[in-house]
């Protein structure tokens, strides 16, 4: 008999998924209780999407690995998606000063909206395999606690059962996959969530005339002020666009309004943001979206799981995304069910768990970095610095200092961030002893621009009129 595989979820992670079976059995159903845009537009399932992305080198390289067709970096490119070299494309100022900018490249990330990337993946999947997408709204699983056998779909006519030999859970950060293992018999899922009530507000502008190639330009929070963290950022996007994203931690949240949008940028650590968009022409409302909070379901650690049924992406964690690594790590989920696929066929016994248990390294990874810097935010909810958490602040804080001024610590975080090296790159000998000597150079006192940069700053900067 034909082998189907159900897909919950029609986002990122459910598309590469769907990808990834569609090679091993005879047919993919992907649900999605939304209406999916015909193009590259925003879709209302996607609370974040109107906000800053960017998909790191990691997550780029497993998709690149797992899409049909060709290349989908080539794709997105074409599509007017940039890449950006973190060694010499990026200006950032982080909590320990401003990061240099290097003669070499470094990993690579590209920035596009969400709504291009989601489209190019979808598009891409269903034009290269047998994956159907059907509009439905998911409401439980079928099976028991052994085995998961379909998923039951409700439709505004009827509610139905979809017979499955594999389902893959990636309906995002609204999953219900607790209530659903609940009804199977699964219980004892432990749930951990840490909240620093970070508010995004996001304003698209045209690029202005001589400015193509401005670097992406970044101004990080300090978590470590004791006070609410503020942060921004200006990223090219398609169609000769920028996208200005700012952020702040409960009781500095950003406003709504143009005029305080505006202000708020300039007064950031530093008004450079500000100063480049006050000369820019505005081609959006300022978005606002409050879905940012830390949540992690340990699903990995259950003493019992089903087969054929496997959790990826948002429905195991979401992050706050300032840290831009949620999207990368539902791309190496797949990459590694892809691989347990391989290795022994959808229907070996244990599949699911392994796939489950592989799948929360990445998870942990991204959930360290973003929870260990949220948590030391005043106002954050769900858990307090400890001891550890303060071991590894200090470490880190000491890393990125040396950052600033020694280009093999910068290699060695962009390595980390970029999710193409796991944290335990940060402790080899090389990185302790950079982490030891701190920088090699001393402290810019401003943003590492060029001349021809200054210069465009200078005519956008309408400020000091």
């Amino acid at each position: 008999m034909p082998r189907r595989a159900v897909v919950i979820g029609a986002g990122l992670a459910g598309m590469l998924a769907a990808a990834v079976l569609s090679d091993v059995v005879d047919d993919v159903v992907v649900v999605d209780r939304d209406d999916l845009p015909e193009g590259p537009e925003h879709r209302r399932g996607l609370p974040q999407g109107r906000h800053a992305h960017l998909l790191m080198a990691g997550g780029l390289a497993a998709m690149e690995e797992l899409m049909p067709g060709g290349s989908i970096r080539q794709r997105l490119l074409a599509a007017g998606a940039r890449e950006i070299p973190l060694g010499h494309g990026m200006v950032a100022l982080t909590p320990e000063g401003w990061l240099r900018r290097w003669r070499y490249d470094g990993p690579r990330m590209l920035s596009c909206t969400r709504a291009l990337l989601d489209f190019t993946v979808r598009s891409t999947v269903l034009a290269h395999t047998g994956t159907v997408i059907r509009k439905a709204q998911a409401v439980g699983l079928v099976g028991d606690a052994r085995r998961v056998r379909g998923v039951r779909v409700a439709t505004p006519a009827a509610e139905e059962v979809l017979p499955a030999d594999f389902v893959v859970d990636a309906s995002g950060r609204g999953t219900r996959v607790v209530t659903w293992l609940g009804e199977l018999g699964i219980s004892g899922v432990r749930e951990r969530g840490v909240d620093a009530g970070l508010v995004n507000a996001t304003r698209v502008y045209r690029t202005p005339a001589g400015a193509e190639q401005f670097p992406l330009t970044m101004v990080q929070a300090d978590p470590y002020a004791g006070r609410p963290g503020r942060s921004g950022m200006v990223l090219p996007i398609e169609g000769d666009r920028w996208m200005v994203s700012l952020a702040g931690s409960r009781g500095g949240e950003p406003p709504a309004d143009p005029d305080g949008f505006l202000r708020y940028a300039l007064d950031l650590p530093s008004p450079l943001v500000g100063r480049l968009v006050s000369g820019a022409e505005p081609l959006t409302d300022v978005h606002i979206s409050r879905s940012t909070s830390n949540a992690r379901r340990y699903l990995e650690k259950l003493p019992r799981w089903p087969e054929g049924f496997v959790a990826l992406g948002d429905a195991v964690a979401t992050y706050n995304p300032a840290y831009g690594q949620g999207m990368s790590v539902a791309a190496l989920g797949a990459r590694l069910l892809r691989d347990e696929l391989r290795r022994s066929g959808p229907d070996a016994p244990g599949l699911a768990r392994r796939v489950q248990r592989g799948a929360a390294r990445p998870v942990d990874a991204a959930w360290a970095a973003a929870v260990g810097q949220d948590v030391w935010y005043p106002d954050s909810r769900g858990a307090r610095p400890k001891a550890a958490d303060r071991l590894v602040t200090a470490y880190s804080r000491r890393l990125t200092r040396a950052a600033t001024g020694s280009y093999r610590a910068a290699a060695a975080l962009w390595e980390v961030t970029s999710l193409r090296s796991g944290p335990e790159r940060l402790l080899r000998p090389d990185t302790l002893l950079d982490v030891l000597n701190g920088p090699l150079l001393p402290p810019l006192s401003g943003p590492p621009l060029t001349p021809a940069e200054r210069k465009i700053l200078q005519e956008l900067d309408r400020t000091s009129a």
